[in-house]
């Protein structure tokens, strides 16, 4: 296995060396789109996974690394994910949109599958230089560099009316999209971050009730889930099955418990 203290301190320092040095001080070269407007890519994405890439192989000479950046150039790379016996997954800037846009709302995230399974997940905030991270049964905590340590619990169920949620708007069938931002309405409240890190951090911390996802790439939701799940909550795709980490569609819902997850699915999550 891999030693998950190390692989945050990973994180932390390619934050340090690589990403906030350029955060507001982005020249329009060093920020490129991908696939359309609200997917960027800028030269803090490629020159951090460079870093954690290399770092991680010292750490972890048989791992499979699979990151954001890594899969743009090779998308071959997800395929191996299901069959590799250790692999690390990595999103190098989480919310590279909010980054590029000057916005402190980003993260560093790491994974660690093993035999088809997410046994580690960290996510790191640059901004406010703590982690939350989980290894699988050992609960969620909230991780300083002096080494302090709070574990973090979901918040407890409640009614519909009164849930205070996330839900990512932007790859919902178009079809559908009126619909579920009609059936959203029946929340208290909702957003999005454009940042899944920082809504996972939400809600590991009790200051929200559910997400809903539908595009499933494994760098923005393996840490998150695996955090969510060890901080008492529940999480499966909108058939109700696992999400395991090959999974890249069949949208997601996480809520506080499967009587929660039930309720959201039915009058909400509409896919």
């Amino acid at each position: 296995m891999i030693d998950i203290e190390e692989l945050a301190r990973i994180l932390r320092d390619a934050a340090q060396r690589e990403i906030l040095p350029r955060f507001r001080h982005l020249e329009p070269d060093q920020i490129r789109r991908k696939s359309e407007a609200i997917d960027l890519v800028t030269e803090a994405d490629e020159e951090a996974e460079r870093w954690i890439k290399a770092q991680v192989a010292e750490l972890a000479p048989r791992a499979l690394f699979v990151g954001e950046e890594s899969v743009a150039a090779d998308p071959g790379l997800l395929g191996k994910l299901a069959e590799a016996d250790l692999a690390i997954v990595v999103d190098p800037v989480d919310g590279t949109a909010n980054f590029a846009a000057g916005l402190p709302l980003f993260a560093v995230m790491a994974a660690v599958v093993s035999g088809g399974e997410t046994v580690g997940g960290i996510i790191y905030d640059p901004m406010g230089d703590d982690w939350m991270l989980a290894e699988k049964g050992g609960g969620t905590w909230r991780v300083r560099p002096d080494g302090q340590r709070t574990r973090l619990h979901f918040a407890e169920p409640k009614p519909l009316a009164q849930m205070v949620g996330v839900a990512s708007v932007a790859f919902m069938p178009a079809e559908k999209r009126p619909e579920i931002l009609a059936n959203l309405a029946k929340a208290r409240l909702f957003a999005n971050y454009r940042c899944a890190g920082h809504e996972y951090r939400t809600l590991v911390s009790g200051f929200a009730d559910f997400a809903f996802y539908s595009k499933l790439m494994p760098w923005d939701h393996l840490a998150g889930v695996l955090l969510a799940q060890e901080a008492g909550g529940y999480v499966a795709r909108l058939d109700g099955s696992p999400y395991l980490p090959h999974h890249v569609d069949g949208g997601l819902i996480v809520a506080a418990d499967r009587s929660t997850w039930e309720v959201l699915r039915r009058e909400v999550c509409t896919l």
